[in-house]
C-alpha cells in the first residue's frame, strides 16, 4: 500500500483566547495509490485471471479531498481546547468500488503508532471524510490512505508497552461489554443501533493525567470501527483507574482485544 501524502501540520492552541487560523492541508502533487498487480503467467484452463485491485487517478482524490481540507483542520482547532500535549497522526482510509461509489471510510493505524487518541476530533473528520466523492478508479475497485498530522505544543510522556500494560491491566475487558452488556438498557431510554464490534484487532490511544484520570482516547486500526462501538468504548475507558504520572501528561497505547 502506498499514500497520496496529505500533511496536516497543526499546532495545538496556547492559552489565548483566539486560536490561530488551521492552515490548509497541502496535497502532494504525485500522490499513489495502490497498482494493478499484472501477472504474465498463463492461467489453468478454465480459471480467468482478474486484478485483485485498481488505482485512483491523483488528480481524483486531489479533487474531492479539497473542498474538504478547512472543515478536516477544524475538527482539531475547534475541539483543541487546552489540551496543549494533544497531537498525533489520523490515517484516513477510502474504500471505492470500480463505479466510483465510497463503499468504507475508516481510521487506520499508522506505521509510526503515533496515533492522535481523541475520538471526538476523529470522529468528526470521519464524518466530514465520508462527505468526499470521487471519480471511477483505474482497473476495479480501489483503496488509498491519507496521514494527517497534528502537531502539539504541550510536553507528553510516553509510556511503553509494558507500562501500558501494566496501567490497563485487565480493564479492557469492561469494553465487551459495549457487545454484550450486562444490564439491558432502561426501557424509558431511546432504542439505538446495537454497537458492532470491530473484526479484528484495534489500537487504544489514550492520555493520562494528574491523579491517573483518563484525559482522552482514540481508535485506530485496519478493521472499520463502528461509531457506536466507538462511542461506548471511549465512555468506558475514560472511567478506568490508571496510574498518576506525576505533573506531567502521558501517552499510551493497547490493543484490543488482548
Amino acid at each position: 500500500m502506498r499514500w497520496l501524502v496529505l500533511a496536516l501540520a497543526l499546532s495545538a492552541c496556547g492559552g489565548s483566547s483566539q486560536p490561530p487560523e488551521p492552515k490548509a492541508p497541502v496535497v502532494s502533487p504525485t500522490p499513489t495509490t495502490r497498482k494493478i498487480i499484472e501477472d504474465d503467467s498463463e492461467p489453468e484452463e478454465g480459471v480467468t485471471i482478474i486484478n485483485a485491485r485498481g488505482r485512483m487517478d491523483p488528480a481524483l482524490i486531489e479533487a474531492g479531498i479539497a473542498p474538504h481540507k478547512e472543515a478536516m483542520a477544524e475538527c482539531y482547532t475547534a475541539n483543541l481546547n487546552k489540551r496543549r500535549w494533544l497531537g498525533g497522526q489520523v490515517m484516513l482510509w477510502w474504500d471505492i468500488n470500480k463505479e466510483g461509489t465510497v463503499t468504507a471510510v475508516h481510521l487506520h493505524e499508522t506505521e509510526s503508532g503515533t496515533n492522535l487518541g481523541n475520538w471526538e476530533i476523529e470522529k468528526c473528520i470521519l464524518d466530514v471524510a465520508r462527505q468526499a466523492t470521487f471519480g471511477k478508479p483505474i482497473g476495479g475497485d480501489a483503496d488509498f490512505q491519507i496521514p494527517l498530522e497534528f502537531t502539539a505544543k504541550g510536553k507528553v510522556l510516553s509510556w511503553d508497552d509494558d507500562q501500558a500494560l501494566r496501567a490497563v491491566g485487565g480493564q479492557t475487558a469492561k469494553i465487551d461489554e459495549c457487545v454484550h452488556p450486562k444490564k439491558p438498557p432502561p426501557k424509558r431510554e431511546p432504542k439505538k443501533e446495537r454497537p458492532v464490534a470491530p473484526k479484528g484487532p484495534i489500537t487504544i490511544t489514550m492520555y493520562v493525567g494528574p491523579g491517573g484520570k483518563a484525559q482522552s482516547v482514540g481508535f485506530a486500526g485496519k478493521p472499520v470501527i463502528d461509531d457506536n462501538w466507538a462511542e461506548c468504548a471511549a465512555k468506558i475507558a475514560m472511567s478506568w483507574r490508571l496510574p498518576d504520572p506525576n505533573g506531567i501528561v502521558a501517552k499510551l497505547a493497547i490493543t484490543y482485544p488482548r
